[in-house]
């Protein structure tokens, strides 16, 4: 079956019971027994609810796993799967990941004694210099928030299993339509659904999926004991906009291309991070693992009153926090995604107050083009 096919006859297309072709929303809390412990798979829907399970099952065949999770938010998701480790372990994690990343691991799990290290992923040797006694585990967001680093996900992989290490990857701004870590190599992979997969802007989830029945077992203990399930409403609006995630990717990114290519002329823009570029560090490694390069760009303006000033002057690209909605969107990562890192990190990594971050639409691209013109100049 292939990509686009998969998006809509994937998991459980449709409803054996009523044939209905769109999979019903299950808005129900609790399920009829025939006897004590005798029933048809459902019993409390923070355990199970056939929505839910229906988009567990199509993220899970998306991304060629054993089994799919869904979660109340990508951090909620984030947040589970690091609960399947014990206090005293330490987890390796690229260190430009989005900010809410950084806070859950330095400002909340790590109260409960989950250590962690932030390293540059695109470098295995640094990733070799971060591995302690106690390590159980490599996360790894690729591309990156906001600057679009590429890790190179199979190597890692292949590093990581001689170490017996779990591997989880953050493939929220590729989807599974562009790419699917665990085919080379990945353990775990994680979305916030609320992006791409989503697509529209009226949605808050997190997906995960696993290659292995034991992680399975383990993360179903952890989301049916915690509780953060997402509900079947927002479970029915995944699986309707996983429908045109092939079409909007596609539109996503024949945007994209055109918007790069304007910015790459333009003398206000200091700097472009977009893996499509040929001379981005990692845009062999891309093209490798990739079957896009996806629809996010970040730009340097150089201050922080220019980037205010662009913002102003904008009338297509909205100004909001997210990303990979079918409207354009732009934001500050300095003081919107990213303002929980301090300030020192931030400039470590080379997220500027300056650095604007796009999610382009699928908008006409000339009126994408001409709004960014006229807000630049």
């Amino acid at each position: 079956m292939k990509r686009k096919t998969k998006l809509i006859h994937g998991g459980i297309p449709s409803d054996k019971t009523t044939g209905a072709v769109s999979f019903p929303i299950y808005q129900v809390s609790t399920y009829k027994q025939e006897d004590v412990g005798v029933h048809s798979g459902f019993e409390y829907s923070r355990t199970g609810n056939p929505t839910r399970h229906a988009l567990e099952e199509l993220i899970k065949d998306l991304e060629g796993g054993k089994r799919g999770f869904a979660f109340g938010s990508g951090m909620a998701a984030i947040t589970a799967v690091m609960m399947l480790f014990d206090s005293g372990d330490h987890v390796i994690l690229t260190d430009d990941v989005y900010g809410g990343t950084y806070r859950v691991m330095t400002k909340v799990l790590n109260r409960l004694g989950i250590d962690s290290t932030f390293v540059d992923t695109t470098d295995i040797e640094q990733i070799e210099a971060a591995l302690k006694p106690n390590t159980k585990a490599v996360y790894v967001e690729t591309p990156t928030n906001p600057l679009l680093k590429v890790t190179d996900i199979e190597a890692v992989a292949s590093w990581a299993k001689t170490k017996n290490l779990l591997f989880m990857v953050d493939n929220t701004f590729n989807t599974p339509y562009w790419q699917n870590p665990i085919d080379l190599g990945a353990d775990i992979v994680l979305h916030s659904a609320t992006k791409y997969i989503g697509g529209h802007s009226d949605v808050v989830a997190g997906l995960v999926v696993v290659n292995d029945e034991k992680l399975g077992e383990d993360l179903h203990f952890v989301q049916n004991s915690t509780g953060g399930v997402l509900g079947p409403q927002d479970s029915w609006l995944l699986i309707r906009g996983i429908k045109t995630l092939g079409l909007r990717m596609e539109a996503h990114e024949s945007n994209t291309k055109k918007i790069v290519e304007f910015l790459k002329s333009h003398p206000a823009v200091e700097k472009i991070y977009y893996p499509g570029l040929e001379d981005h560090p990692q845009h062999e490694i891309a093209k490798k693992q990739s079957g896009g390069f996806g629809g996010m760009v970040s730009f340097d303006v150089g201050s922080q009153a220019n980037a205010d000033a662009l913002l102003k002057k904008v009338k297509y690209f909205t100004l909001a926090e997210s990303l990979g909605a079918v409207e354009s969107l732009i934001s500050v990562p300095a003081r919107m995604t990213h303002a929980s890192i301090p300030a020192e990190r931030r400039a470590e990594l080379g997220i500027t107050d300056g650095l604007v971050r796009i999610s382009v639409g699928i908008e006409d691209a000339d009126d994408l083009i001409d709004d960014l013109k006229n807000a630049l100049s």
